[in-house]
């Protein structure tokens, strides 16, 4: 593959005193500045209105690469060198002053590189800026190059399906879809791209990826952390608007889609959408049966006192907003006809964990009597990093005695180098125009189709069925019950004690 050219860009992050801008753009932008990957000539502008010194605003941003960079502290000189290309402008996102003073300064920054270069418009800010910022790009022509130009818009992505056309149509009256990268940053993770190559480059597993051979499969994202300060925004969210809709939808996609044509955007978010759009919809009846709702309470994480989430900063003492949720699709194509697809997320559980367990069907000859655990492929994307596939082995010896083993490939034994941050691989893609890890109008409108059902049907029944689980634990002990009969409970276990005690969750 060639290497992809590197033009001239001007980086504007609006927001740029948030938490997202210290904790992630800026470590990511300086990560790729370190390896080369960002062009010679670059500008980042840091748009806010809050005041701030550019001596002390650039302090803390390198606090934050210190904190947060998978590179570690950061070098002096490189730093320097890097925060060079840092600019901050103090204004308010309401004003027309701001966007005439930030076009000044890039028009300025063009025009001493002698090359009309990238735009990007980072949107770090909270949603109800987003057609106030928008608006004033267009207004200004700050971003009416369709080629070059680009706006980054992070999710949440509407609040419903209905906000979501609205906000779509808003965007592509002013743009041109190509320019709208709508981010999901567990798409850049490397454990989930490595799905694609996993599936489409190895024969030996796409043949046995549809109804004939899978039995059901399990994506689950547990969560350690509380709501904690962020419980202005979640209680008004929950876990289905702000987990299930984009990040678990994402991942069944891929886990889902057929091979696209080619390694190209469109043809793969072609088929990722062909998928959503395959997704058996909800009855009203079904929602109640098929979707599980919880809410944390106290308990212990590591031994730590955890409050319930009614007690959490800015969330209502009754609330009624689902911190936990599990369910079960079945998407209608010829490929997965009749197969289950369980999806699990919640807040404060016992360990931090994101896996796909693709389980397949049992051997259709038994003929050894202690045959008894099907095969099964463990995608962990975090914190193991793994992809093992548990088959049935011998035990050395004179009899026939079967147990489980595990054929493990892991990052850390396979490389020696360090893997990218999820947003270092999304902010290049930017950059270099590739929007094959970023969502389409479509494809966001078909995620909220298929939790639209069960939105409506909380909201006719706030309380109805809310399961409250302990802090620390692993969510709601009826969720174990949507699997039934594919599975007694949740994968959950490390890949240590996989084969120990895997007989144990069949």
């Amino acid at each position: 593959m060639k290497p992809r050219k590197a033009y001239p860009s001007a980086v504007t992050i609006f927001g740029a005193k948030g938490d997202l801008t210290r904790r992630k753009l800026i470590p990511a932008l300086y990560n790729l500045y370190i390896a080369n990957h960002l062009p010679a000539i670059f500008s980042i502008w840091c748009v806010d209105f809050l005041p701030s010194d550019i001596d002390v605003f650039k302090k803390e941003l390198l606090s934050g690469v210190n904190e947060f960079s998978r590179s570690g502290k950061a070098d002096p000189r490189q730093w320097e060198a890097f925060a060079e290309h840092i600019y901050y402008l103090q204004g308010d996102f309401n004003k027309e002053d701001t966007y005439m003073q930030l076009k000044n300064e890039i028009t300025a920054f063009e025009t001493e590189s002698k090359q009309r270069g990238i735009r990007m418009f980072y949107f770090a800010t909270a949603p109800r800026f987003i057609e106030t910022i928008a608006a004033a790009l267009y207004m200004h022509k700050l971003c009416n190059n369709r080629n070059q130009h680009r706006i980054v818009v992070e999710k949440p992505f509407g609040t419903d399906l209905a906000s979501a056309k609205k906000l779509n149509q808003f965007l592509v009256k002013r743009f041109d879809e190509k320019q709208i990268y709508r981010i999901d940053h567990y798409l850049g993770k490397e454990t989930v791209q490595n799905i694609m190559a996993f599936r489409f480059a190895n024969y030996v597993f796409e043949p046995l990826w549809n109804k004939k051979y899978i039995d059901h499969i399990q994506i689950s994202v547990a969560e350690q952390v509380s709501v904690g300060k962020r419980g202005g925004y979640y209680d008004s969210s929950g876990a289905l608007r702000d987990m299930i809709q984009n990040h678990l939808l994402q991942l069944l996609c891929i886990v889902g889609m057929d091979c696209p044509g080619a390694y190209k955007a469109e043809t793969i978010r072609d088929a990722k959408t062909k998928v959503l759009k395959s997704v058996r919809p909800f009855t009203a009846a079904q929602v109640f049966k098929q979707v599980i709702r919880g809410q944390y309470t106290a308990g212990e994480i590591n031994e730590v006192p955890a409050v319930a989430y009614r007690q959490e900063e800015h969330v209502a003492a009754e609330s009624n907003t689902e911190t936990f949720v599990a369910m079960k699709l079945f998407i209608d194509n010829k490929r997965w006809e009749g197969v289950p697809f369980f999806l699990r997320t919640g807040k404060s559980m016992t360990r931090q964990s994101s896996v796909i367990v693709v389980q397949f069907k049992d051997s259709p000859h038994k003929i050894f009597k202690d045959d008894i655990v099907p095969n099964r492929l463990i995608i962990s994307i975090q914190p193991e990093l793994e992809i093992s596939l548990l088959f049935e082995s011998k035990v050395p010896g004179l009899q026939m005695k079967l147990v489980p083993v595990e054929m493990d490939f892991t990052y850390q034994d396979a490389y020696t180098e360090t893997l990218p941050e999820a947003y270092e691989a999304l902010l290049l893609d930017v950059l270099h125009g590739d929007a094959t890890l970023f969502m389409r109008a479509d494809q966001v409108e078909a995620a909220w189709k298929v939790v639209m059902p069960v939105l409506d049907a909380w909201k006719k029944n706030p309380s109805k069925q809310l399961q409250f689980y302990k802090s620390g634990s692993w969510g709601p002990a009826v969720a174990s019950n949507l699997l039934k009969p594919y599975a007694k409970e949740w994968f959950r276990l490390p890949s240590s004690e996989i084969v120990k005690k895997t007989a144990a969750t069949i």
